[in-house]
């Protein structure tokens, strides 16, 4: 039994002072109350860990590498689409461990708890099929193992090199199955998942509605019975004009049209939404995954989250390419273009909750509901993922109730003020670091030399 007091804490009854919160063994929360016991560990602040809800772990290796102008004087996400693809011929199941490892330390190092991967290089180059179908889903359930991340593993049903059901080519062929084989990796990888730890689970994700089709979607939907179901929807304007001249809709007016969207669904981006739209989408009870610098770093778009959460609409965040793993910048960011659009200052925050509560309290609910995972909140038989502050320091200055929240987010100094941070029990972060962080890093700098040499 783990027992941790803390200074101040954010429960589902609002701000509480000098509290006490046990770990059982199994990894959950079992008492929060009164301060009786000696403490294992002291913590000034203590928050609910988030789940990072998507993330493409192997993009982690090309943070930095796609900034330069290329050949076209518009260049967008398509050009750095094309790097990407060309990147992934270089990488072996070594290699996609190694670099899931180091993200996934970074992400606990930066207070989220667990991840929702968005899991689609599948085979090896040219698209050959391991001879074990589900190699990389194990190499990313193994890399979750040796950070003690939460996972909620997300194979990709990636079919198509668009709405015109073009063959994949290139990198692409990596990601490709047809149904029926998509649907034998699944299985496999629930079973590799359900090999690792008790709080690890998975889902599905057919990647977007360029590259599966209608028949495909519905058949790996019906096959759906349980777990998360993630999506890309209305990330990119080409995006949206290519299912207009193929699907005679825009694809978030396509998808509710079609299909039973609630509260098991993540549809990320959704940053080219019309008003409609996103009031559509925020009665469904779906999260939106929203990747904030991710997105700027592509120029997607703003997502209208003023309009989203006003309708009651849930949102979460997640680190997508992984180019800088940082919670709390993305939340900023994300406050940030929706004053930018509207020339606003406190844009998500009410009358009740500050700016920085609202966006916390968000990513912990929507992380959670998105990955399928009992946390996001500090109380009895939620798993103990946890994220320990210390509040001496020039960012905090020993601040209380939302003003804490809002100085972690908007000072620029909330991540140096991570002091531990528990996933599911496992005291994965302490004094700051990751325990097993050198390891960790000197194999991830290891394969960026072998990568390197080929890119």
């Amino acid at each position: 039994m783990q027992t941790i007091h803390a200074k101040q804490v954010i429960t589902p009854l609002g701000w509480q002072n000098d509290l006490e919160i046990t770990i059982d063994a199994n990894g959950r929360i079992a008492t929060v109350g009164e301060q009786h016991q000696m403490p294992t560990d002291r913590v000034a602040l203590l928050l609910p860990a988030p789940v990072n809800l998507h993330s493409h772990a192997f993009q982690r290796a090309m943070a930095g590498l796609t900034e330069a102008r290329g050949p076209d004087p518009r260049d967008s996400f398509w050009s750095w689409r094309r790097l990407m693809y060309s990147f992934l011929d270089q990488l072996t199941p070594d290699h996609v461990e190694a670099i899931a490892a180091l993200v996934f330390m970074e992400m606990l190092e930066a207070g989220y708890g667990a991840v929702a991967e968005f899991h689609y290089l599948h085979h090896d180059v040219g698209g050959v099929p391991y001879e074990n179908l589900a190699e990389m889903s194990e190499r990313i359930t193994s890399a979750a193992l040796k950070s003690g991340i939460g996972l909620t593993l997300l194979p990709v049903h990636y079919q198509y090199g668009g709405c015109d059901l073009r063959a994949l080519s290139g990198g692409q062929q990596r990601f490709g199955n047809d149904p029926e084989r998509f649907l034998r990796l699944h299985q496999d990888t629930v079973a590799a998942v359900s090999s690792g730890a008790a709080d690890f689970n998975s889902g599905m994700a057919p990647h977007s509605l360029r590259a599966v089709d209608p028949a495909g979607l519905g058949a790996i939907l019906n096959q759906a019975t349980s777990g998360p179901i993630h999506m890309h929807l209305a990330e990119q304007v080409a995006e949206v004009d290519e299912v207009v001249a193929h699907l005679s809709a825009r694809p978030t007016e396509w998808l509710l049209s079609n299909h039973a969207v609630d509260e098991r669904w993540c549809l990320i981006h959704c940053t080219q939404m019309t008003q409609a739209e996103t009031i559509a989408l925020a009665g469904t009870g779906a999260v939106a995954g929203l990747c904030p610098l991710t997105e700027s770093n592509l120029g997607d778009g703003i997502f209208n989250g003023t309009s989203y959460l006003g309708q009651g609409g849930t949102i979460g965040i997640g680190s997508d390419s992984n180019i800088h793993v940082t919670l709390f910048e993305e939340l900023k960011t994300l406050e940030y273009t929706q004053r930018l659009r509207d020339l606003s200052r406190a844009a998500l925050a009410t009358q009740n909750r500050s700016t920085g509560r609202v966006l916390y309290e968000a990513a912990a609910k929507g992380g959670a509901i998105a990955g399928g995972r009992q946390s996001g909140v500090i109380e009895v038989g939620a798993w103990a993922d946890l994220v320990g502050l210390d509040d001496d320091n020039q960012w905090l200055c020993n601040r209380a109730g939302d003003a804490t929240l809002d100085s972690l987010i908007f000072s620029g100094g909330g991540q140096a003020c991570i002091r531990d941070v528990w996933s599911a029990g496992r005291h994965v972060v302490q004094e700051g670091r990751h325990f097993r962080r050198d390891a960790i890093i000197n194999n991830f700098k290891i394969t960026m030399r072998e990568l390197e040499t080929n890119i």
